[in-house]
């Protein structure tokens, strides 16, 4: 039964870093995009 738990609080706690990483990937291109926006119009 702990086993059980332990391993449910293991792929919980993978799952939410993996989105994690997803998320803050995702911010990075934004901010890349805007970035590059602003190269773009400042030329």
């Amino acid at each position: 039964m702990k086993r059980t738990i332990a391993l449910g609080i293991l792929v919980i706690a993978t799952l939410l870093v993996v989105s994690g990483c997803n998320t803050i990937r995702g911010a990075g291109e934004d901010i890349e995009q805007g970035g590059e926006a602003i190269q773009r119009s400042a030329s």
